[in-house]
């Protein structure tokens, strides 16, 4: 048996702010506080199932460079324009990144600035 990923973890300022924002991009909810400044977000049947969970560690270190590793989306009830919409409303913002016009996908950023890419579906509801 190989390994999978079973948990994320992000360094943010505000972790209320995108743990809110994380649990409506992936229609997550908050699972746990482990500690002051740690919150716990996953999907709503809990820890263990195909998706990974998400800790939100809070860290006032100022951000240095570019990411290294990011998160695609996909949406899987919509078309990508209409997930588009749904993550713009929700907090996100689109970023260019050198990225060619033509591209598939949309660069975006969650509200402090982690790019993350919206693809086109490619998966099915789980």
């Amino acid at each position: 048996m190989a390994c999978r990923f079973s948990e994320l973890v992000i360094k943010c300022r505000d972790p209320e702010v995108l743990a809110r924002f994380w649990c409506e991009v992936l229609d997550f909810a908050e699972i746990d506080r482990a500690a002051e400044g740690c919150i716990e977000i996953g999907p709503r049947e809990g820890f263990g199932g195909p998706q990974p969970t998400i800790f939100l560690i809070r860290n006032d270190e100022p951000r240095n460079g570019r990411a290294r590793l990011h998160i695609d989306v996909n949406p899987t009830d919509r078309n990508q324009d209409a997930e588009l919409e749904r993550l713009l409303a929700a907090g996100a913002e689109l970023v260019d990144i050198g990225q060619p016009a033509e591209a598939s996908w949309h660069v975006l950023a969650d509200p402090e600035g982690n790019e993350f890419c919206l693809l086109r579906r490619r998966l099915d509801p789980l």
